[in-house]
């Protein structure tokens, strides 16, 4: 199977599920569950995060499999932290 790549529509913590969109199928939802997250310790996803995973079908539509974090380490803040955090100083100077 060939890994896909995408970005977590929503996932609640508190129910273990969320949905994951596929790069370039914007409506297409893909289930995803806890249990396939493929991470150290407590197994959460963020809206927005980009990710790789499989796809298989499940018994109500398809689901995301093998699912992985594709940020550089895991645990460190998304891109968009790092770039307000880099205008700070130019703000701090005027």
């Amino acid at each position: 199977m060939a890994m896909l790549s995408g970005k977590v529509k929503w996932f609640n913590n508190a129910k273990g599920y969320g949905f994951i969109i596929e790069d370039g199928k914007p409506d297409d939802d893909l289930f995803a569950h806890f249990s396939t997250i493929q991470m150290e310790g407590y197994k959460t996803l963020k809206a927005g995060q980009p990710v790789s995973f499989e796809i298989i079908q499940g018994p109500k539509g398809l689901h995301a499999v093998n699912i992985a974090s594709l940020l550089a380490k895991p645990g460190e803040p998304v891109k968009e932290t790092h770039a307000a955090s880099e205008h700070e100083p130019e703000h701090a100077h005027a």
